[in-house]
């Protein structure tokens, strides 16, 4: 490089940038962090309607499909509103029935560990100490 090109930084220049940077990411994971626990509550819930509707009015598997299908056309720029996600979440939410165990524990986990822990553990106090 010519030593014309190079530019001269002010003294305290590169720890500056360095702290900037640390700052940019820690940042980042917690805003990741936070909305992966948004979206596994959402799950949850939306899991725990579609469990309650069935439950309490006998809504069969055919409203999942429907559901499927408005939800997608709703927000058609959101993906996990398949008929295998609506039926996830609502296991999701028959496997954790206490709202304040998801906030306080498994909502902290990414959705995709909650899926694995659904599909390999059967016995729920496994699933909830993993």
């Amino acid at each position: 490089m010519d030593a014309r090109q190079v530019e001269l930084l002010p003294t305290g220049y590169d720890a500056l940038l360095k702290a900037i940077k640390e700052r940019v990411s820690t940042v980042q994971v917690r805003a990741a962090v936070a909305v992966n626990t948004e979206l596994v509550r959402l799950y949850w819930s939306i899991g725990h309607d579609i469990l309650q509707k069935q439950q309490a009015e006998g809504w069969g598997s055919k409203v999942i499909d429907r559901l499927s299908r408005d939800l997608k056309a709703s927000f058609p720029t959101m993906q996990g509103f398949s008929r295998t996600s609506l039926l996830y979440m609502r296991a999701f939410a028959a496997a954790w029935p206490d709202e304040a165990i998801v906030q306080r524990v498994v909502g902290q986990l990414p959705w995709r560990q909650n899926i694995a822990l659904l599909d390999k553990l059967k016995d729920p106090e496994l699933r909830l100490w993993s």
